[in-house]
């Protein structure tokens, strides 16, 4: 499963070793114990990666017909092409700009997104 967090900040993706159901239910039972209210609905979540890096070419061609319509890549420029997932939104209300997007994948799917995300961060960090 993929989680990415969205923070006044920012964002990050984790690759998280639990199955959908459970990361729900667990959220679910978390947020009634603390009498919080929790917003789902289906969504889409964006992010870019660099348009010339090998990991890119690869998980386009491990994408399936499958995946197809929960993944899309678009060019931005010459170095960055935006990935588009389709998945779900979780946050405490239906306007909120912070919470958290879930997505389930094959397993090699999730590994060269959240690799080629990693490797993004690597960059931004050595820039910075």
């Amino acid at each position: 499963m993929l989680k990415l967090t969205y923070t006044e900040t920012g964002f990050r993706l984790e690759r998280l070793k639990i199955s959908l159901e459970l990361w729900v239910s667990q959220r679910v039972s978390m947020t009634l114990c603390a009498g919080q209210t929790l917003y789902f609905e289906p969504s889409k979540a964006s992010f870019l990666l660099p348009a010339k890096d090998p990991g890119l070419f690869r998980l386009e061609q491990l994408l399936s017909a499958e995946y197809k319509p929960f993944i899309s890549f678009s060019t931005v420029d010459d170095a960055y092409v935006e990935v588009s997932l389709k998945g779900s939104w979780i946050a405490e209300s239906m306007d909120a700009h912070e919470g958290i997007f879930i997505a389930t994948f094959s397993n090699q799917v999730e590994f060269y997104l959240h690799k080629l995300w990693q490797s993004t961060q690597a960059q931004a960090s050595f820039l910075a």
